[in-house]
């Protein structure tokens, strides 16, 4: 999985991309398949048909890039599709925009997640949450900001009204769940929805903060479900900490995230992402403390403790998140480069 995530960040080849995402796919199928109950098998095939949905289109959607521009490097692309058929063009990048959408669990498409998210084991599930999701959100910056541009701005209010959907379907399901797994795993749902309102306004502005948001929820959601999954001393701070991030409570890296949506919502004067992203901030903030009251508060059930080197790797994500919210200044310099680097085609 590392070598396929690793690739697809380097490559500048958009068949690369697509031969490395699968590297990383094929690993997670087997991952999820780890456990000894029924569910883990169950969690494993929903998620194996799921994703070799997407899979099939992302590929189909790449070798329609090949056949209209002819190239498969990508900044040859970006120049290309300029003057390529704008109806080849549209019909592509909304196939782009299925299949991520899939790969992300991005409200419609969100029906695998919540019973793969359950279903697989809570460190396994830490994987699929942290890191593998968020493939969804680089490649709709890959290949939407910095391939098809026209397209993606073309598509913004679409894309606005899908975020802003997932955002509020998730939290409000969120609030209403009470396993925990299920909780966090509607609330990527929702979380995935203030990426997307940040590529639809586009600019630097809002492809910085897309970038931001994605790095830091990418470290809320690992914290949250290995918390879910161990049990100490130490876990209980730290999984306080993945919660204020969720819930854009300073000092932590989801609060500068939050800013971030925040800015592009005043940037445009769009003052219902504005409400948005407030309303969502407080239903996370709902949520995150009914689940540390049901989980951490007063007196618990007989649970033994975790050895202490299962604790540390939750404490550790923890104290990244809390540095991140009192110094973000690097991240938020790289961000707004990358924004930028976007913003003149460089993909």
């Amino acid at each position: 999985m590392a070598t396929g995530l690793n690739g697809l960040f380097l490559t500048g080849d958009a068949f690369d991309f697509y031969v490395f995402f699968e590297m990383a796919m094929a690993s997670a199928f087997v991952l999820a398949s780890y456990g000894e109950q029924g569910r883990h098998i169950r969690a494993t095939v929903i998620f194996l048909v799921v994703n070799l949905l997407g899979s099939a289109l992302f590929l189909v959607a790449v070798a329609s890039l090949y056949h209209v521009t002819g190239t498969l490097n990508m900044q040859e692309i970006a120049a290309r599709v300029t003057v390529a058929n704008p109806t080849s063009i549209v019909l592509m990048s909304t196939i782009l925009f299925v299949a991520f959408s899939i790969k992300l669990g991005l409200f419609p498409f969100h029906y695998w997640l919540p019973a793969v998210y359950r279903d697989t084991m809570p460190s396994v599930t830490a994987i699929l949450a942290g890191a593998l999701a968020n493939i969804g959100g680089f490649g709709l910056l890959r290949f939407g900001a910095g391939m098809l541009p026209d397209a993606l701005h073309t598509g913004a209010t679409a894309l606005l009204v899908l975020g802003s959907l997932s955002i509020l379907y998730g939290e409000i399901q969120a609030v209403s769940r009470f396993p925990t797994d299920e909780a966090l795993a509607y609330s990527s749902i929702g979380q995935v929805g203030y990426v997307l309102i940040a590529l639809a306004i586009g600019g630097v502005i809002g492809y910085a903060a897309a970038i931001f948001y994605t790095v830091a929820n990418s470290l809320n959601k690992t914290t949250l479900f290995l918390a879910n999954d161990r049990w100490g001393r130490l876990i209980g701070p730290s999984f306080a900490m993945g919660g204020f991030s969720v819930a854009g409570v300073p000092p932590s890296a989801g609060f500068f995230g939050k800013v971030n949506v925040f800015q592009t919502g005043i940037s445009v004067q769009n003052w219902a992402i504005v409400a948005l992203v407030f309303a969502g901030g407080v239903l996370s903030l709902v949520y995150m403390f009914q689940i540390y009251q049901r989980n951490f508060w007063g007196e618990q059930p007989c649970r033994q403790n975790s050895p202490i080197k299962a604790q540390l790797p939750v404490l550790a994500l923890a104290i990244i998140l809390l540095g991140l919210g009192i110094w973000p200044d690097p991240l938020l310099a790289f961000t707004r480069h990358v924004g930028d680097a976007s913003m003149r085609g460089l993909p």
